[in-house]
């Protein structure tokens, strides 16, 4: 069954891309996303106006990024890449726009930075910030910027909600490097850490990302209940204040409403 055709990078008034494959490959994904069952190597070709031997070798790269799937041999799909991407702007758009007044309340508050961050593979993101320069504190990560999962609050949040063959999948593939003499660098210190997030529902982060700098997250999820995201108040190691926490948790749950979540976001394992 074909969907209604959709415009695709040929068109003339179209912005082109400056790589020929690159349009070609959009070409294609555009002729996959016609069709709601595999299609046939033929049919893309001859939708997509290339020989099939290119069309051919495109989708094989294609496939090989998970972009595109082949159920069996010449035949193809949409990926589950595409999805997986797609979640992550969608969950990024979401949560950006209602954790933004939440934030800057709670910055309001404390006068400390207050940071939006969501997982990215082995590392967390941050997408936002609420930052004045009165706090005092310099801020160390911009938005956009990244770190990885077991040096900080927000990517210790994810952890934590990690099977431990998992856990020590991601041990191994990063190797728990570390930034600073309080950087948790082995496996069974890390494991410690986690249960003890999960029982307090907080994660902190004691100077181990950077020198002169603590933090502590709280976790924001969805309507499904899932974990999508942690806020995080950043702030100089000795100003840091115990009795944020119940007010960074009022402001994570109040966000994870207005995602849909009707749950108890108390936990880093709560669903």
């Amino acid at each position: 069954m074909k969907r209604p055709p959709s415009p695709t990078p040929n068109k003339p008034d179209a912005a082109q891309p400056s790589v020929q494959v690159l349009q070609r490959a959009f070409v294609l994904l555009d002729a996959l996303a016609r069709h709601d069952e595999p299609v046939p190597l033929k049919t893309l070709a001859d939708e997509s106006g290339l020989h099939p031997s290119t069309a051919h070798r495109i989708l094989n790269d294609l496939a090989i990024g998970r972009f595109v799937e082949r159920p069996e041999p010449g035949v193809y799909r949409l990926g589950l890449r595409l999805l997986e991407l797609g979640n992550l702007v969608k969950a990024r758009l979401d949560v950006r726009e209602a954790a933004l007044a939440p934030m800057r309340e709670l910055h309001r508050q404390i006068r400390q930075p207050v940071n939006l961050s969501v997982r990215q593979g082995d590392e967390i993101v941050y997408i936002e910030r609420a930052y004045s320069e009165r706090s005092g504190m310099q801020v160390v990560r911009a938005i956009g910027g990244r770190a990885p999962l077991h040096l900080t609050s927000v990517g210790k949040l994810f952890l934590a909600q990690e099977d431990p063959e998992r856990l020590r999948a991601y041990a191994t593939r990063t190797g728990l490097a570390g930034n600073t003499p309080n950087s948790i660098t082995q496996l069974a210190a890390l494991e410690k850490e986690l249960a003890q997030c999960r029982r307090l529902g907080v994660a902190r982060d004691n100077e181990e990302l950077e020198p002169g700098v603590r933090c502590m997250a709280a976790g924001i999820y969805d309507d499904q209940g899932q974990l999508v995201a942690g806020l995080s108040i950043s702030a100089p190691a000795d100003r840091i204040d115990e009795g944020w926490i119940a007010k960074l948790q009022a402001t994570a749950a109040r966000i994870s409403a207005a995602l849909g979540y009707r749950g108890t976001a108390s936990s880093p394992g709560a669903r």
